[in-house]
């Protein structure tokens, strides 16, 4: 199978170390490849959402499975608007990556998959646009799976803390769903070979309110944590304030029954006793 990548992430580079060998080629784009040397057996293109080069365009059509991560914006998603006329006429496997910020606030109760998106954030809306447009233009054989929080190496509370960096802001009833990157490529492996469409929760089995992600993460490396401020007074950017907007716990058992995935990394805490061990915030 031929793997092309619209937007090569965090995700997406870890889903490539894990899988990648199992293609015959992969290739995907970045905004720039000069500032890019992190992508060693990939072949790079460039697209930043003007028109795209012939090549990179041979690419897509050419692929058996395209994986999208790249965001869509205030006039709709870019890459359907660069690539939709090959992506149109030809049949393959299309995984797009999207959130479950699309639920919006729920106020702390469960959601899952038959939960209507609500969220009153413009981002949010905009998602749900571009996966319906994935959709339509896979002819319904298109698998959407909505990430919660990511973490892994790198990006984790361990390392926050040790760049010290790490805030506890404390919202009284506010609840995440987070997912490490070593499952969000197995639930993207997984979602290839399913026959037909699908949306999928790709998230943890315990959310949690996220100050104590923190102080766990400082128990694991014997450190005080940072003291708690009160989510109302804290200072904040207007994006960082808008993550708390919404409070879900959210269902993966989808996830688990149709396509199969036992998470590596259950909880938050799974997670951060196996970062801790390789060497994460020491």
């Amino acid at each position: 199978m031929r793997l092309f990548i619209l937007g090569l992430g965090y995700s997406v580079q870890h889903f490539v170390h894990r899988f990648g060998g199992g293609f015959s080629h992969v290739a995907g784009t970045v905004r720039d490849p000069a500032k890019r040397d992190d992508l060693a057996g990939i072949e790079v293109h460039g697209f930043s959402g003007e028109r795209p080069a012939r090549a990179t365009v041979e690419q897509v059509r050419d692929a058996d499975v395209l994986l999208v991560s790249i965001p869509p914006g205030p006039a709709g998603d870019p890459a359907i608007a660069a690539f939709g006329d090959v992506l149109a006429a030809g049949r393959r496997k299309i995984v797009y990556l999207s959130t479950i910020g699309v639920y919006g606030d729920h106020g702390g109760g469960w959601v899952d998959e038959t939960t209507p998106p609500q969220s009153t954030l413009d981002r949010a809306r905009m998602r749900v646009a571009a996966e319906q447009a994935w959709m339509d233009i896979a002819h319904g054989d298109a698998a959407i799976l909505r990430l919660a929080g990511i973490y892994g190496p790198g990006r984790n509370a361990l390392a926050t803390l040790r760049a010290g960096t790490a805030r506890r802001i404390v919202k009284p009833g506010q609840i995440f769903n987070r997912i490490h990157v070593d499952d969000i490529a197995s639930a993207i492996m997984a979602a290839i070979p399913h026959q037909g469409g699908g949306t999928w929760n790709v998230c943890d089995d315990e959310p949690t309110p996220p100050q104590d992600v923190i102080a766990y993460a400082a128990q694991l490396m014997g450190v005080a944590p940072p003291p708690e401020e009160d989510f109302a007074t804290a200072e904040m950017s207007a994006m960082a304030r808008s993550f708390y907007a919404s409070s879900a716990r959210v269902s993966n058992a989808k996830l688990k029954h149709e396509l199969g995935i036992a998470l590596v990394h259950p909880t938050y805490r799974h997670g951060l006793d196996a970062l801790w061990r390789a060497g994460e915030g020491q």
